[in-house]
């Protein structure tokens, strides 16, 4: 690790969970509103806003879409003071805008850093994914392999019946034969609605949330994200990009993607020094979201690094709710 990331490591680590604090208390304000856009952009504006304080010669290389598509932090926008190290960095400041709107859980403010060329430019398409958190021998799990012998390989490993193995998965209609195999070997599978990102971190800790694995296809952006989480607990995690036309197709090549069948290894999606920030917006099952008190407000942040595998909980009452107008 370089002397200059060994810098920002140390010195960023409390100031990206600022970052990530500022996104979901503003996109906190339309919890519930039904109103999407609205939300997302309350959460953009503030996390811009945020990331340009930091000490940093930041570039976007997963963010809200390509320049002509989004009006902030676009693909390959810089962000940060100019002065610093380069750094690469992967964001979704709403990750669940449809859970925001909808005051459904796990809707998170979400971002990781690393050093420049760290992380896959990963166009934004579908990806097929697999994960599972740390402690297991490397190879237990594999994207090409059946559903159900991925979760009996999995409780063989960790020593419990099959049956106390449980599942995450979207819940969409693509997934039927994926649902229909893990229960028909015995496993539970928890459903969700939206929101893969945190699907894939909770399995970074099961005995707090119950997932064990994560499986099926979702966007490959948040698979980047949930990659960068998973590169600071020591899991595992395979993915495949999915294309829907041509146009995709192009659009993957330009963006540097030359093998368009390839299966990416965790190593592969986040590499080298990595610091990932979560913050929750709405009350999920690793983090509470944001709470407006008279005169308070209250968050509740992961700040995760992976040079040293510490994970970081903090929880703030924040006095001064104006700071984050």
């Amino acid at each position: 690790m370089s002397q200059k990331i060994a810098t920002v490591d140390r010195v960023l680590s409390l100031e990206l969970a600022r970052v990530t604090e500022a996104a979901a208390v503003s996109a906190s304000r339309m919890v519930g509103r039904g109103d999407e856009k609205a939300a997302d952009q309350a959460a953009v504006d503030a996390m811009r806003r945020a990331l340009n304080d930091l000490p940093i010669d930041g570039t976007v290389v997963i963010g809200e879409g390509e320049r002509d598509e989004a009006p902030m932090l676009y693909i390959g926008e810089k962000v940060g003071t100019g002065t610093g190290p380069k750094i690469d960095i992967a964001l979704d400041p709403l990750e669940g805008t449809t859970i925001c709107a909808k005051a459904m859980p796990n809707s998170l403010a979400v971002i990781a850093l690393s050093e420049n060329g760290g992380f896959l430019n990963a166009p934004d398409v579908y990806m097929d994914k697999i994960a599972i958190g740390g402690g297991y021998p490397d190879g237990i799990v594999d994207l090409d392999n059946d559903p159900a012998d991925n979760v009996r390989a999995l409780a063989k490993a960790k020593g419990v019946p099959v049956g106390q193995i449980t599942a995450c998965v979207l819940d969409r209609p693509r997934h039927a034969e994926i649902i229909a195999k893990l229960r028909a070997a015995g496993a539970r599978v928890k459903l969700i609605g939206d929101g893969d990102v945190a699907g894939v971190i909770d399995t970074t800790n099961p005995e707090e949330t119950g997932v064990d694995i994560y499986i099926g296809t979702g966007g490959a952006p948040e698979g980047v994200l949930a990659a960068a989480a998973l590169r600071c607990t020591g899991g595992q995690m395979q993915g495949r990009l999915v294309f829907p036309n041509e146009d995709s197709k192009v659009r993957a090549r330009r963006m540097g993607i030359e093998k368009l069948d390839r299966k990416y290894k965790l190593e592969d999606l986040a590499k080298g020094d990595v610091i990932f920030a979560a913050t929750g917006v709405t009350d999920g099952s690793m983090l509470s979201g944001v709470k407006i008190g008279k005169g308070f407000i209250t968050t509740h942040t992961i700040v995760m690094r992976s040079n040293n595998g510490t994970v970081r909980w903090i929880k703030a009452r924040h006095t001064d709710p104006h700071k984050f107008d």
